[in-house]
Formats: C-alpha cells, structure tokens, sequence
C-alpha cells in the first residue's frame, strides 16, 4: 500500500504513532515510517489543520509528471475539455486531438505538418500589435501589424555590445535572457561566439557603407591625434570631415590603430598614409588637422609630399596643414596661468587637503550651512586641462569665505590664500570665462565650426590688448606672455580659417577687414587682407575650371541629343536631312562663347550685402544657407 493514499486528517494528526496504526510496509522500519514521523515532527503536533493544507502540504511529495521534450509541446498545449477530459490543442488553429495514453506525438506532428494556418504563420504573415491609447499611431484604431525579427534583434544587440562595451557573454545572462523572452515570446537564445562573429558583420556592414559615402565626395578633411591609454598603450585615431550631397557636416572614424614608439614623424606619416590608402581617399585629402607636437610638423611635410604625386592640392598645399585652434588656446591659457602658479597651487592644495577626509569634509560642509552658501561641491582640477582648472577657481571663490573659518577649526590646515589672492582668482576667472566660451565654440561637432574660427579669435586678441594694459603688473605680464603665444601661432594668416570665414554670410570681406587691423599692425594687415582676397579668387578659379569641364562634358552630350532630336524629313525617298534654323543657331551659340558673364559669382557674393540673421544669430548654418542658395551660387 502506498504512503499517498494515507492523506486523512486522523493520520496526520495522531498524538503518536504506533505500528498497529500504519500499513504493515510502514510498520517494518522501512524509509517511508521515517518520512511520515519528519512530517508529524514538522508539523509540530498541530491537530487543528484542515483538510486543504494538508492536501496542499502533500504536493510536493507527489510523484513528478515526465517533462515532455518534444518538440511539438512549443506548437501544442494541453486543455481540458468540460467533461475533463483531456485533449491537445494546437495553437495556430485551435483543433483539438485526443490525448495519447503511451505518450506519443507522432499523431500530432502529423498535424502540425498539414496545419495552414501554420503554414501561413510561418510564411511571414505579420502579427497584430495593439498600441496603447497614450500613444501616437498612423492609424486611427491604434492598430499596427508587425514582424518579429531574429536577424534584426542579433543586429540590435551587437550594436548594444559595441556601443557600450560589454562582453560577449552579456546575451547568456539568465536575466537578459528573461527580459527578452518577455518582450517576445519568439525571441531565441544567442551564444557568446554568435555574437561576436554578429559584431564583425556589423563592422563590415558599417565599413562598406562608410565606403559608399565616401565615394560620393570630392574632398574630406582629415583630423588625426595619439593619446595613451591607461594600459599605457599608445593609439592613433584618424577622423574623416566632409559634407555630404545634401549639405550636412559628417564625420566618421576612418582608423583606430596602436602605434609604437618612437613616434617619429615618418612613423605617424606611413600610419597615416597606409589608413588613406585602405579607404581609397588619398586623392580626395584637401586639409589635415594635427595638433603642434614636433612630430606631427615632419609627418604633414612627408605626407604633403606623397599626397602631390596624385593630386593638386589647392593653392599650393597652403591650405593642408592646419593646426589644432583647442590645442593651442590650451597652450595659450597654460602659458599665462604659470604666472600665478602658486596662487594655484595654494587653491588646488586647499581643495586637496579638505576632501582627503570624510572628517574635514563634514566640517566644511557644516561652516557652509552657518554662512548659508549655496550647496556646491570643491571640484579638484586636472592639472593639463586649463579649463579643469577654470572650473576649479570658480568653484572655490564660492567659498572664499568658508575657507578661513575652516582653519580656525583646523591648525594642520596651512595653505589657505590671502584675501589678495582671491582677488586675483576673481581676475583670472573674468578672463578665462572668454576663453571657456570660445572653447566651447570651437569645440562643437555637430555644426560647421572653420567659420567661427576667425571671430572667436578676434575677440581672444582684443581681450588680451586691452588686459595687456592694465595697472595691476602680474595681470600685464600674463597678458602679454597669452598675446607672445598668439602672435607665435597665429602671427600670419590662416587662410583656411580666413577663407572659411569670408564663405559665412554674415561675414564676407567685410569681417576681414574690420578685424586684421586688431589681429595685426597696420602695414601687416593691409598685406593680410590683399592674400586673403588673392587666394580666394585663385581658390574659386579652381571650382570654376572644374565647373567648365563638368558643364562642356554635359554640353557634349546635349548636343549629340540635340543633333538626333533634329527635324529629319524624307525628300522623295531619298532620306535627306533637313536642319531647322533653330537647330543651327544652338551650334553656333554652343561652338562660339558669344554671351559672357560680365560678373562672376564670387564677385556677386562678396558684393551682396552682409546676410543679418533674423531671431538667434548661434543657430544659424552656412551650409544650410549654401544650399538654399544653391541657383544663385552654384559654383
């Protein structure tokens, strides 16, 4: 007899237990008397238990139903009729097929394989996907049909795994797993080594599509810089800038390579050069910007060299180097700061010492709330960022005040600034804050910056002119230290940034004149303005010879059009040709350049007046207004 069929309130809830009450198997000793004295041991004596609970208790003691691992159970499932009796249902179209005693499926695979709506489910019919009434859809029933779709999720997720850095081994995460399946019942286990040979397709994708893209242009600009890691392994990056067919700015990571040292500048050039090479756009380089490492000024020169043998660069090659304008803003700011170095060494050694402790740091906050300053933290400077360092000063003189109270409670602490040193802090904060901004500026990656350029640059030198003559002689000195490093670098004309700027419309020659006499003395900037006027039409003169050639190519083949389209007749059958007037006055006009323009484009842009921008003149796009202007300007 077995122990399942003694499940009765009377013999679970017997004060004792004696053979003479059990099966004669439970009587002998055997494992199931033991089981049942652990249960009523459990159970604690408790006689007043229902029926329900002790069933309930019981279940897990219950024989287990064999799993069923066929695969037609993900098709199938198992209803219960209202008679109870059992039947197997299949989930396309809800037949039900009578329940196999010994446990086969042959019987229903046979269905499943001659099932339509199966077959139509399969073949890609797309399923009804009912949108909440929050949210917006096409249709006016928010009814919207979809597809799952494996591919596109393995699509979805390498790029999860690429874009944020996981592992591999993040898509057998059980969690991840869960969260899938509930978002789509559909949704199939991937395994680490799926994807990551998803991810090498995905770059390959992405590389041929970048291809493409860059096919389509004629010039692209290049922008390359080395930094370490914290493994201490040194990487070359190497971007590509260019505007595409609908007048957008884009840039794309061509390369991300290690390279050893030494980094000679034959060593970055063949780097380089080799990058230019994989992507078939050595022709294509107008302008490449580095920053002013000595190794980067011999890697241009070579490269300038090799780049020569397979096209013109424009004006000689004096628009191909370009130097990094953050880069020496970095080196500008730097240069003038070490002026009051231990004014700033005695802030950052301040802000050091209070947020070592968790001490000091309480009792600072705690003179904070007695003097009521606003709720900031001390924020700790990266000593080769001068605008870390910026955001540091400003940050303490917030609490100028609280910093001498902290020492009244601290005797260890014993590099607090003078009151004259927070003056000075004031000072330099006032001047740096133009410096941040025009960092900001220049800085963006969203939107044309070579024509902000010359602007912001104007606006540097007319600072540090007028800082260059103050009373306060530490102030003087530091200026005029900022304006030696301006007029190193910027001494003589960029064109690029020149040129970039006469091409916004809210600039024109006009701007080059009103600035160069700030920016350069008298005679020098009479010269700059003449070279900046003569390299912009010997620039447009390149984009005109190249027009003439397109437009004769296009003449060419209008032309032959032109001659086939010709009113032919028959003269009595003898197939002569008869060509209208019109037809040969369009030779003519097409053989002969009679009509001239009496002004080119350039010289109409530069004549027009200056565009003013109506409403927020930061939002404004030159190229956006290059190519509503395409029919005026189209050279």
């Amino acid at each position: 007899m077995s122990y399942a069929s003694y499940n009765t309130v009377d013999q679970y809830s017997s004060p004792s237990v004696g053979s003479s009450d059990l099966p004669i198997d439970m009587a002998e000793g055997n494992e199931a008397n033991v089981d049942l004295i652990g249960l009523e041991c459990d159970a604690g004596n408790d006689v007043t238990k229902e029926v329900e609970e002790v069933e309930g208790d019981c279940e897990p003691y219950k024989k287990k139903q064999r799993k069923k691992s066929s695969i037609i159970w993900q098709e199938m499932t198992l209803v219960k009729l209202e008679n109870g009796e059992e039947r197997v249902q299949c989930n396309h179209c809800n037949y039900k097929l009578k329940k196999q005693k010994d446990g086969t499926t042959t019987q229903y695979k046979r269905h499943l394989d001659c099932c339509i709506k199966r077959k139509i489910n399969l073949s890609g019919q797309r399923n009804i996907c009912v949108l909440p009434s929050t949210q917006k859809s096409e249709s006016v029933n928010g009814v919207q049909s979809w597809k799952y779709d494996q591919a596109r999720i393995r699509e979805v997720i390498s790029h999860m795994i690429m874009v944020h850095e996981l592992p591999f081994s993040f898509v057998e995460y059980d969690l991840f797993n869960i969260v899938m399946q509930t978002a789509s019942p559909y949704y199939e286990r991937i395994s680490r080594t799926t994807t990551t040979k998803d991810c090498w397709s995905t770059y390959e994708i992405e590389k041929k599509r970048v291809q493409g893209l860059l096919k389509l242009v004629d010039k692209i600009s290049i922008t390359t810089d080395i930094w370490t890691s914290n493994q201490n392994i040194q990487y070359m990056v190497i971007t590509a800038h260019f505007v595409d067919l609908d007048s957008k700015l884009q840039k794309r990571v061509l390369n991300f390579v290690e390279v050893l040292p030494p980094h000679t500048g034959t060593c970055v050039c063949d780097a380089i050069y080799k990058c230019l090479q994989e992507w078939s756009i050595e022709e294509k380089v107008w302008t490449i910007t580095v920053d002013n490492a000595s190794y980067n000024d011999s890697a241009v020169r070579l490269l300038h060299d090799s780049l020569s043998f397979h096209t013109n660069l424009p004006l000689d090659g004096k628009l191909f180097h370009i130097r990094c304008c953050a880069h020496i803003l970095n080196i500008l700011v730097q240069d003038g700061l070490s002026e009051i170095k231990s004014i700033i060494e005695n802030v950052r050694d301040s802000v050091k010492y209070i947020s070592a402790s968790p001490q000091r740091l309480h009792s600072f906050n705690e003179i904070c709330k007695q003097l009521q300053v606003p709720s900031k933290k001390l924020i700790l400077d990266c000593c080769t960022r001068w605008n870390a360092t910026f955001v540091m000063l400003s940050c303490a003189l917030d609490f100028k005040q609280v910093f001498p109270r902290y020492q009244l409670r601290d005797p260890n602490y014993n590099c607090l600034p003078s009151d004259d040193d927070w003056q000075r802090v004031e000072e330099i904060c006032s001047l740096l804050v133009h410096f941040n901004e025009v960092t900001q500026i220049i800085s963006g990656s969203e939107y044309p910056t070579s024509n902000l350029f010359l602007l912001e640059l104007y606006n540097i030198k007319e600072i540090l002119c007028q800082k260059s003559v103050s009373v306060e002689p530490w102030m003087k000195n530091m200026a005029q230290r900022m304006q030696q490093k301006f007029d190193k670098y910027w001494g003589s004309s960029n064109l690029l940034l020149s040129i970039a700027a006469v091409l916004d419309p809210r600039n024109k020659m006009t701007f080059i004149e009103f600035s160069f006499p700030v920016i350069y003395s008298e005679y020098e900037a009479t010269r700059q303005i003449a070279i900046v006027h003569d390299s912009l039409y010997e620039l447009y003169k390149i984009y005109l010879d190249k027009y003439a050639a397109t437009s004769k190519e296009n003449d060419f083949q209008a032309m032959d059009t032109s001659e086939n389209c010709v009113a032919t007749t028959t003269w009595k059958g003898k197939g002569l040709v008869v060509e209208t007037g019109r037809s040969k006055f369009e030779k003519f006009v097409r053989n002969v350049e009679t009509v001239q323009n009496v002004k080119s484009e350039l010289d109409t842009y530069l004549q027009d007046g200056v565009f003013i921008c109506e409403g927020d003149s930061t939002k404004f796009n030159a190229l956006d207004w290059w190519k509503s202007n395409n029919l005026k300007v189209n050279i």
